[in-house]
């Protein structure tokens, strides 16, 4: 059973720190590999933004990891965190196709410059990628003990 009440209290904020501080991550790396790393093209626009986007995909899992799903983390094991950040990764990679995705479509549709529609495909993606942990990534385990559901 989802509890709404847990999820708009207790981690979506804490997901959106998390998206930040990426966020953040993803910026810095971006400008730094644009600017300073690379003076061509390829460089720039598709090594550049790859390398930020990996480097914004693992500090947004750690955070997760830690801080937003640490109690759905029964085991702190290296197998465990291998297993649970190519799960993340493969997520965050889906919910960058669907950021692209509707950052066309919208647009196309629209006219409106690239960063409005940018923030608007964000919102989906992010709405997609928390999604992905709440119910796949970092599900909650089911606890049955002696024939008994203890998850209601």
């Amino acid at each position: 059973m989802i509890n709404i009440k847990e999820l708009i209290l207790k981690r979506v904020p804490k997901y959106f720190v998390g998206n930040l501080i990426s966020t953040l991550v993803d910026t810095l790396v971006l400008w730094v590999f644009s600017h300073y790393v690379f003076s061509h093209y390829v460089g720039q626009i598709i090594i550049s933004p790859f390398i930020s986007f990996e480097c914004a995909v693992f500090t947004n899992f750690l955070v997760s990891y830690y801080f937003t799903w640490k109690d759905r983390i029964s085991q702190k094991t290296k197998k465990s965190f291998l297993r649970h950040y190519a799960a993340y990764n493969i997520s965050c990679t889906g919910a960058f196709f669907i950021k692209m995705g509707v950052l066309m479509l919208i647009q196309y549709l629209t006219k409106w410059d690239v960063v409005i529609c940018n923030l608007l495909a964000l919102c989906v993606s992010g709405v997609f990628n928390f999604v992905m942990n709440e119910f796949v990534v970092f599900k909650k385990k089911k606890v049955i003990c002696h024939g008994v559901d203890y998850n209601g």
